[in-house]
């Protein structure tokens, strides 16, 4: 029987990100939540504690142990996750998130809500134009209808700067997997998070950036029931 897997996803978007992985993991039990201040949650304030509540509450949900996949923000979220209920987190996949959230890594995504926040539509249809390029139609139209949810960046960085996540991998004892885009520039620690895990490895995916999960999506799936099927 195949353990059930949780994917949260990255700032602004929701869980219908994840909508494509779904498909390929249709035989088995599979959640996608929103975290606050995202999705079904736009409102919420978006803290740390907050993100991992809802997870931990999603596993629950699921049977109260699952595989955690996390990308960007909810690789951070999914490590802190796993460092808090390691009885929960079957294994771990962080994809995308491989570099401590410093203040100057979080410069630019302030930066860029400052620039967004004065448009008329809080910059909703740059966004949405953006996510055109990067993403195929099937997971690009769901994520915009869904919303794209700029105003949650300061409430992120805020809880973010203050993660440590290689400390967090430190104390989680289970199978961690790190996934990276060769061109994403959120793996330059790498070498320093896969070390941090007691029990971890990495794979570095060729031709793919940040946007990983979605853009090389049967790739990305294919790493995961590799992962999870051999647990």
């Amino acid at each position: 029987m195949h353990i059930p897997l949780v994917f949260v996803h990255g700032i602004r978007l929701s869980g219908v990100c994840w909508t494509e992985q779904r498909s390929f993991f249709s035989a088995r039990a599979v959640a996608t939540p929103d975290l606050p201040g995202h999705g079904t949650r736009r409102g919420e304030r978006f803290t740390l504690d907050a993100a991992v509540d809802v997870v931990e509450r999603t596993i629950d949900d699921v049977g109260g142990r699952a595989v955690v996949v996390g990308h960007s923000m909810g690789g951070y979220v999914g490590i802190a996750t796993a460092a808090r209920h390691p009885d929960k987190v079957a294994g771990l996949v962080a994809a995308g998130c491989s570099i401590s959230p410093t203040r100057l890594l979080c410069l630019p995504y302030r930066g860029m809500r400052r620039a967004l926040s004065v448009l008329p539509d809080d910059g909703d249809a740059v966004s949405a134009r953006l996510f055109r390029r990067l993403l195929p139609p099937g997971v690009a139209e769901p994520i915009i209808a869904a919303g794209i949810a700029t105003d949650s960046i300061p409430d992120v960085m805020t809880a973010l700067q203050v993660d440590r996540p290689v400390d967090s991998l430190q104390h989680y004892p289970g199978t961690v997997l790190l996934i990276n885009g060769r061109h994403d520039h959120f793996r330059l620690g790498e070498r320093q998070f896969v070390n941090a895990c007691p029990r971890g490895s990495l794979t570095v995916v060729p031709h793919a950036g940040h946007y990983l999960p979605m853009t090389r999506g049967a790739v990305f799936a294919r790493l995961i029931a590799e992962f999870s099927d051999g647990m």
